[in-house]
């Protein structure tokens, strides 16, 4: 969900502090049957109390579903927030999680089975942010995130914890260490995993084709896939049932020595474009899937 803050203050996570340790002592002492309406009457409070969240939602399910939503709707937009959170917390607290790849993604396939270093592109969609934790857990990757530091990230600490140092932080919001610390990711065989649908702290961003419009996205990535010689893999991962989730995965960019920039930038373009149309098609069909709480 959209981070709330004022200027002066560090970002923070809607939510009193509290919150992330009382979801998981809670989900240790009742059973289901009792913590989910819980949780439901917890996310109609979310519902009644940020209303930018609320006005974001509504824009986006307006033009997902093709209709006025419902508050229902809307309330079912901030239960995905929630349940997506809860898993992420479940998985802290050691539950299993298997993550699978969907047929056809070769490239990402391909990358799994190699040392290759490569940029991978993430979006906040369904179980996304838990598939990066399990690449590395599952398939012993090492990865570099590319992440906000806010003030109540419990869900990202109590994660990162499980996978020690195969896990990493890059903070874009220390921008005096953000290059150097990008430099020293790239120059090894690790992953850096971007996020690619929060323009506000990416430092180049275009305009793309998105629900009915031209749209802005961060697309920082390409240019660091060049100066790196790097192939870019864009990502979102799904949930499939209670303890799996799907990840769905885009052919690499490769960059090509030699090819002029422009050229370079142009086949990025297009390939950041297709990938966009299938998170589309997937939102129209799962538009309750779609994390982010921002303007479009």
């Amino acid at each position: 969900m959209a981070l709330s803050h004022t200027p002066g203050e560090a970002p923070r996570n809607p939510g009193p502090s509290w919150g992330y340790r009382f979801l998981r002592t809670a989900d240790r002492a009742l059973p289901e049957a009792l913590f989910r309406p819980l949780r439901g009457a917890g996310t109609w409070v979310a519902v009644a109390t940020l209303p930018r969240q609320r006005r974001c939602s509504r824009a986006y399910l307006r033009l997902v579903l093709d209709r006025k939503p419902s508050l229902a709707d809307v309330h079912r937009h901030f239960f995905a927030v929630c349940e997506a959170l809860m898993l992420r917390l479940r998985v802290a607290n050691g539950h299993p999680h298997l993550c699978l790849l969907e047929r056809g993604a070769g490239d990402f396939s391909g990358w799994l089975k190699s040392e290759r270093p490569v940029f991978l592109g993430t979006f906040h969609i369904g179980n996304s942010d838990l598939t990066g934790f399990m690449l590395v857990g599952q398939e012993n990757k090492r990865v570099h995130l590319v992440r906000l530091r806010v003030g109540n990230s419990h869900d990202t600490e109590a994660l990162a914890s499980r996978f020690g140092d195969r896990l990493r932080f890059v903070w874009v919001n220390e921008p005096g260490e953000l290059l150097f610390a990008l430099k020293e990711a790239a120059g090894g065989k690790d992953a850096v995993a971007l996020q690619c649908d929060r323009p506000d702290h990416s430092a180049r961003t275009e305009d793309f084709d998105f629900l009915g419009a031209r749209r802005v996205f961060p697309f920082t990535i390409y240019h660091l896939a060049l100066i790196f010689g790097r192939p870019v893999l864009l990502s979102f991962g799904v949930p499939l049932g209670p303890d799996r989730s799907v990840v769905h995965a885009s052919p690499a960019f490769e960059p090509v020595e030699g090819e002029p920039r422009d050229v370079a930038l142009d086949r990025a373009r297009r390939h950041f474009q297709e990938f966009l149309r299938r998170v589309e098609a997937h939102l129209r069909a799962n538009p309750f899937q779609w994390l982010n709480f921002i303007p479009l």
